[in-house]
């Protein structure tokens, strides 16, 4: 695609880069056709192409429009359109620009403002978020019909139990993110993940000062202050990786762990967290890797345990596009024992992307129920997944017959 960027970006790290990703696109199209939000609405400016060439006016001096910013705010960031494009289009680093650039060109509406300061303020903050979700819990038993069905059903009534975790008992050691809202909203799967590991002679340990991973903030186009909130937790972890101690760093949310391994790009040009950022980036695996390298081990821990599951597994959009991790959860779940249900457009999204479900109510829900019909079509006894967003939003739904793949390996092997 041919370029003429404006002076004011040009010659900027910003610009430098969208040029050379607008520069890959060829216009070929594929990219609307794995387009959740196109499927959708079969708008051209709400597929992958037509936001390229929004963002390329934008870029050129063209006018922002708040219709601009609707389009890009429509997009779901799942990248599902990078895994189809032939021509190898970081669609994703082009959309983070985009959107940086008509939040500083547009002002929204005061509501809009106000509601995305709440969400980025509220859930970075684990012990803010609990408390506030505790009042959420107590608020729908005591005044249910009184709260919005949309809210309510993001309230999980209960949290499952977290277990125990074993002691740091093995020579072979991991480090955990334990991520800002997973903690209130799923206890249970890091702890899972630590009794897992344990089984493999592999003792898992958080850094108890580290919090969000940056992405929330980040994608809520408050850029700077995600990249503090990244700094946060590089700083924390620093010591531990340093020290050498661990070996890997381990993503039990997909979401995190494609924020995580993009560090090393973001921090490229920071003289002061470049070469802490690379090191993170290139150690953080998502657990399937983990599991997948020790398959022989995680048989032998199976062994004589008769799993006799039939699940339903959605792959999230930050596992299979994002990080391009692609059938390793499946292969370990069967690996174990359990029998995998065929879903159909397994590469589609949820809706949950994040805060899209907040943000964009309508397409989420069509993409929720979407979703559900798929995974539902093979009849599985739960669905399991890779990502607390997937996880809440179609729990949200159907309730605790969603859960994370590794809490339900967790309870095979204690079976």
């Amino acid at each position: 695609m041919q370029t003429h960027l404006a002076d004011w970006i040009k010659d900027t790290p910003r610009g430098i880069e969208a040029e050379a990703i607008l520069r890959k696109c060829v216009h070929c199209g594929f990219c609307t056709a794995t387009c959740p939000t196109y499927q959708l609405l079969g708008d051209e400016l709400d597929g992958p192409r037509g936001r390229i060439y929004l963002i390329k006016q934008m870029l050129e001096g063209e006018e922002v429009t708040a219709r601009t910013q609707l389009h890009l705010d429509r997009c779901l960031s799942c990248r599902s359109c990078e895994t189809t494009c032939p021509s190898g289009v970081q669609y994703g680093h082009l959309a983070d620009i985009g959107r940086a650039v008509a939040e500083e060109r547009i002002s929204r509406p005061l509501w809009q403002r106000m509601q995305r300061a709440m969400v980025a303020n509220l859930f970075v903050r684990p012990a803010l978020f609990s408390l506030a979700l505790s009042l959420g819990r107590l608020a729908r038993r005591v005044a249910g019909p009184l709260i919005p069905a949309v809210l309510a059903d993001k309230i999980p009534a209960t949290a499952p139990q977290a277990g125990a975790w074993p002691a740091p008992r093995h020579a072979r050691r991991m480090l955990a993110l334990a991520g800002c809202v997973q903690p209130a909203l799923a206890p249970d799967t890091n702890a899972a993940t630590a009794r897992v590991l344990d089984h493999l002679g592999i003792s898992l340990i958080e850094a108890s000062s580290a919090g969000c991973c940056g992405a929330l903030r980040y994608h809520l186009n408050q850029q700077s202050d995600g990249l503090d909130d990244m700094r946060r937790l590089i700083d924390a972890w620093w010591p531990v990786i340093d020290s050498g101690v661990v070996e890997a760093v381990v993503m039990t949310a997909s979401g995190c762990g494609a924020m995580v391994r993009d560090y090393g790009h973001l921090f490229r040009d920071d003289p002061d967290y470049r070469d802490k950022a690379a090191r993170i980036s290139a150690m953080c695996r998502d657990i399937s890797e983990i599991l997948a390298a020790e398959t022989s081990t995680l048989q032998r821990a199976m062994h004589g345990r008769h799993v006799k599951r039939r699940v339903a597994f959605h792959p999230p959009c930050t596992l299979q596009h994002g990080q391009q991790i692609k059938g390793v959860t499946e292969s370990v779940l069967r690996a174990a024992g359990f029998e995998l249900t065929v879903v159909p457009d397994a590469h589609l999204c949820c809706g949950s992307a994040g805060t899209y479900s907040i943000f964009q109510p309508e397409l989420s829900s069509q993409l929720q129920a979407n979703k559900l019909a798929a995974l539902r079509s093979g009849a599985p006894e739960e669905i399991l997944t890779s990502n607390i967003g997937c996880q809440s939003h179609l729990a949200a739904a159907v309730g605790p017959h969603v859960r994370h793949w590794i809490v339900a390996l967790d309870e095979a092997l204690a079976a």
